[in-house]
């Protein structure tokens, strides 16, 4: 369910991502149009090749929302009213706007990349490659539009990863929001302390440059996140404040083991990381027999996920019957029993073929 080269893009709000999303299409043949609440910005988007024209166009085949999360459902209506193609957007929580826009047209999206450049003179056509991109199926979503919108998403080579709403906002919270809020305060503390010591920011080293690089990023977009996701990111805030004080005890405690055992443990956990996606060298075919029904591709999609099995690729044949039809997943065929299982225990009678 590919969206081929000439396809048709509008991108809503062309900041850094934004701009990117555009280029990386345009460089693929797409023709993008571009609008953004400062008639200048647009402009300069056509002015550095990330766009063809400025304004909605009708005859989008795919509008990507790159907007502040508290007005993207009021864009995603306007987008579905406007046009017959697809629309998602690239907001940083998903909860509440999955729950306000239910659309088999619609999907919710997140491309977990971005850069220390800002707005639209650091977009980047590669800035997505090798990057994770959640996508979050509500029970609205079609089949095809998950299938479609991954694809266009696997073009700039990202890898698609699906989970609902609000584990994807609970998820989010603990690497990005609450990182971010922390790079803020311990931005804010040596700001605090330089007025007395001057030499302070002077003798910032690379451990504290590295943790709050993250806080140069544009203030304006934060209030929404925080309040669109505030439980979670109070609840990531308050297990933070319980490790730091769990240091701070074996610190005062002058228990150096715990500090040993501490510190190993977190380096472990940092040299593990995972640091891209990994090419199958096998793939295999999981065909899953669904009824017609409503929220399918979200339950299928966000198992694999649960149950850490990337989906390389996803195709829907439809019954001529009607009713009923077949979900192809391509997946890695080491991890495809791993899914077989999966999917029989929630009642599915998915067959296995291993493709050459």
């Amino acid at each position: 369910m590919n969206l081929p080269a000439g396809s048709r893009a509008t991108i809503v709000g062309c900041g850094l991502i934004g701009g990117s999303v555009g280029l990386a299409l345009r460089a693929k043949g797409w023709h993008i149009s571009v609008v953004d609440t400062d008639a200048a910005v647009a402009e300069q988007a056509v002015a550095l090749g990330i766009a063809d024209a400025i304004g909605h166009d009708p005859a989008a085949d795919l509008t990507v929302l790159a907007a502040p999360v508290g007005i993207i459902p009021a864009l995603a209506a306007e987008a579905l009213e406007s046009t017959k193609g697809l629309v998602t957007d690239v907001g940083s929580t998903k909860a509440e706007i999955c729950d306000a826009v239910h659309h088999p047209r619609f999907i919710g999206g997140h491309p977990m990349a971005g850069s220390e450049q800002d707005g639209i003179i650091g977009a980047d056509p590669e800035l997505f490659a090798g990057a994770m991109w959640v996508l979050t199926p509500n029970d609205s979503t079609e089949e095809a539009t998950f299938a479609t919108v991954s694809s266009v998403i696997r073009s700039l080579g990202s890898e698609v990863i699906a989970l609902s709403p609000t584990v994807h906002d609970e998820l989010v919270a603990q690497v990005s929001h609450v990182p971010h809020l922390t790079a803020a305060a311990l931005m804010c503390l040596a700001d605090d302390t330089a007025v007395e010591h001057r030499a302070l920011l002077r003798l910032a080293a690379g451990g504290f440059r590295d943790m709050t690089r993250i806080s140069s990023g544009r203030p304006t977009i934060w209030p929404d996140i925080c309040l669109a996701n505030r439980t979670a990111i109070v609840n990531g805030m308050d297990g933070l404040i319980a490790a730091l004080t769990d240091v701070r005890n074996r610190v005062d405690n002058e228990d150096r083991a715990g500090l040993l055992e501490l510190l190993t443990r977190a380096r472990q956990a940092r040299i593990n990381l995972p640091t891209g996606f990994r090419v199958a060298d096998q793939v295999a075919e999981v065909a899953v027999p669904i009824p017609d029904r409503p929220g399918e591709i979200a339950a299928i999609a966000t198992l694999a996920s649960e149950l850490d099995v990337n989906i390389l690729d996803l195709d829907i044949s439809h019954s001529g019957e009607g009713g009923r039809g077949v979900m192809l997943l391509m997946v890695d065929a080491e991890l495809a029993e791993r899914l077989l299982g999966g999917l029989m225990a929630r009642s599915y009678h998915p067959t296995l073929r291993t493709l050459d």
